[in-house]
């Protein structure tokens, strides 16, 4: 994606491009296939979503062609995991590659591990006990409950979207707020949940034997044999 005269210009394949992603199920084929990928373009050509997509579709409101769309379903889906996973860009991790990703991210400590070592901040621990005892919360819901806001902690979003980077928090959903008569309304608001409450303890565990920085080579040795 780049930026000429205060307009996003999506990057996109050929509509004839034998490598062009149609659907979400689609996409989430070519995930497992590679890997993982960004939803946006980046440094790296050809490195995702973006780039295999048909650009006429972005912010079409066609559920079927639109990759906006796609990371709403995939997401839903649970086949793939989602969030800002890319510094700070959104994207797609396949359930292989979720241990060593988590791994590398995590530097092998679970989040108690994390704090208990000092390495965590107290905003974030605020933001993870909220889900000792849920599966799921809106961004909305843990602003509140966490204490962010006017008046209270500062920099949530920033907080968020290291806990995605880390994977401790993945995103699950997307939906509308209800007001009192139950009716939708505004833009849909990302659902959040830990890795562990979704794949199990036991998946995102699965490569601490090996030392993060293996796991890391692991990662950019993929990039350098899809994308270099």
């Amino acid at each position: 994606m780049i930026i000429e005269n205060g307009q996003w210009i999506m990057k996109g394949a050929s509509p004839k491009s034998k490598g062009l992603i149609h659907n979400c199920s689609e996409l989430i084929e070519y995930v497992d296939r590679v890997g993982f990928l960004p939803l946006f373009s980046g440094e790296t050509e050809g490195f995702s979503v973006e780039e295999h997509a048909d650009a006429r579709y972005w912010w079409s409101g066609n559920e079927d062609r639109d990759p906006w769309e796609w990371r709403v379903q995939a997401a839903r889906s649970r086949k793939v995991a989602y969030g800002k996973l890319f510094d700070g860009r959104a994207g797609f991790i396949s359930l292989e590659w979720l241990p060593y990703f988590a791994n590398a991210r995590r530097d092998g400590y679970d989040f108690d591990s994390l704090y208990e070592e000092g390495l965590a901040k107290a905003r974030e621990k605020r933001i993870m006990e909220l889900f000792d005892s849920r599966e799921s919360l809106f961004s909305h819901e843990i602003k509140t409950m966490a204490g962010f806001g006017k008046g209270g902690l500062k920099n949530f979003s920033g907080i968020m979207t290291g806990l995605q980077e880390k994977l401790y928090l993945v995103v699950t959903d997307f939906r509308c707020r209800r007001n009192k008569r139950g009716e939708e309304y505004g833009m849909p608001v990302a659902q959040y949940s830990t890795p562990e409450s979704v794949w199990g303890y036991e998946l995102l565990s699965s490569a601490y034997s090996e030392a993060p920085e293996k796991s890391q080579q692991r990662i950019d040795a993929r990039i350098k044999e899809i994308y270099g």
